[in-house]
């Protein structure tokens, strides 16, 4: 298990290139199963999912390489579908929260799937049904194996249909588009995500020769074609690093610059952060954000709290949700805090109430933010990561407070964040890593 020593109380000043998004990335490096053709994915990070799904399509005979530092080759023209059913794959799927999404392409192209029941964050319960059932309204048959945590998936004849999906699941929409884009007829999804990155996903498969309509709507439609061909395909920046940045710049009083934003495909991201007072400039494709010594929540209209809460895109994303809340204990005024999606997010708190913070935690899903104005400063503690978001609100905290403190299980933090240490290290940050 390796840690952050973070030494506190240190302004930032510099600019920050966000990496390619994780959230993409899960689905995109996925889709390359989908043809045996070379496919080029540039703008891929550098983090443990993604390497890890990548290892992962290696050993299941995909042929990979890395042709510079965020670029990958892909060609999947000898899959062996014998290894879905080893104890290695069933060991590193499940460590895999990302590794559901090869079901779809291997659904599409060859009318059957292994999967481990995944892993990831302990953020609550995260169910697969959205997919399942999905596949099985294409005329898939899956089996649960409880003992063994094991799904297999049998689809030899899949037929288009319409199918309204009982949550608009992005990761679920996404399964469900692949599988459906080699499937014979029409398929009509209803109530599917629309996020950018499922944008992304259709472009992408639409220039390898699928044909897919309604992408950024939640009524998505596609023709099932006989084959798909290679393509190159450029992936969005990470709008949840985008989000921790505008947080991090806030929290620790600090100047900074984040380049290539992609600010159209940010949504309300940046409004919300300005209804915290947190002031930015959008210059070009960049967003500055100047030093502030002091910035203020916003009230309602009626002159009642503000309530900050997620929700299915283009509200605000979950994943910023514990961003949003770190970056509220220092500023002025007060903040409810929403996070309706997973029961157990808001749990990180506690490590933050010991630094300091004034929180009160109302229920898994609600926490009031009373904001000291930095009167209050935090201060150093040990805490450790439960999930990514959280490992980063804290490391965010530890750079705002008084002291060092240490954050164990930073494995989390690297899930989701390339180098995050000597990025931040960069503008003037004192993070050292200890393994």
């Amino acid at each position: 298990m390796s840690s952050f020593k973070v030494k506190g109380g240190k302004p930032l000043k510099g600019e920050l290139v966000p990496q390619g998004a994780k959230n993409e990335a899960l689905q995109i490096v996925s889709a390359v199963l989908l043809t045996p053709e070379k496919v080029i994915i540039e703008n891929i990070p550098s983090i443990r999912d993604v390497l890890k799904l990548i290892e992962l399509l290696g050993d299941l005979g995909v042929t990979t390489q890395q042709l510079n530092e965020n670029t990958w080759s892909f060609e999947a023209k000898h899959v062996n579908l014998e290894y879905l059913r080893s104890d290695d794959f069933k060991k590193k799927g499940a460590a895999l929260r990302g590794s559901i999404m090869i079901i779809g392409p291997l659904l599409a192209r060859f009318g059957m799937a292994y999967i481990p029941e995944p892993g990831g964050d302990k953020i609550g319960r995260r169910p697969v049904d959205t997919h399942l059932r999905g596949f099985e309204a294409l005329g898939a048959t899956f089996e649960h194996l409880r003992e063994e945590r094991f799904y297999k998936i049998n689809a030899t004849a899949l037929k288009g249909t319409y199918m309204m999906l009982d949550e608009a699941s992005v990761t679920g929409t996404a399964n469900i588009v692949m599988a459906a884009s080699l499937t014979p007829g029409k398929t009509q999804i209803y109530n599917a995500a629309c996020e950018p990155y499922l944008q992304q996903l259709c472009k992408m498969i639409n220039r390898m020769g699928g044909k897919i309509s309604g992408i950024g709507s939640n009524l998505i439609t596609i023709e099932g074609v006989e084959a798909l061909g290679g393509c190159t395909h450029r992936m969005l920046p990470d709008m949840i690093e985008i989000g921790s940045f505008i947080g991090l710049a806030a929290t620790t009083q600090s100047e900074i610059t984040i380049k290539n934003c992609s600010i159209p495909d940010l949504g309300i991201i940046p409004s919300v952060f300005r209804r915290m007072g947190i002031e930015m400039e959008f210059r070009g494709d960049d967003i500055f954000i100047p030093a502030q010594e002091s910035y203020k929540i916003q009230s309602l209209i009626d002159g009642s709290i503000l309530t900050i809460k997620d929700g299915i895109w283009p509200a605000f994303t979950p994943d910023l949700i514990s961003i949003a809340l770190v970056t509220a204990t220092q500023a002025k005024g007060s903040v409810l805090i929403h996070q309706w999606m997973f029961e157990s997010r808001l749990f990180f708190v506690d490590n933050l109430i010991d630094m300091g913070a004034k929180i009160i935690l109302c229920d898994p899903h609600r926490a009031v933010v009373i904001g000291s104005n930095r009167e209050t400063k935090l201060r150093g503690i040990t805490m450790s990561s439960p999930d990514i978001r959280a490992g980063v609100s804290m490391l965010i905290a530890a750079l705002a407070a008084n002291g060092t403190s240490t954050i164990n299980n930073i494995e989390q933090i690297d899930r989701g964040y390339q180098f995050i240490d000597k990025r931040l290290n960069a503008i003037g940050a004192d993070i050292t890593r200890i393994d």
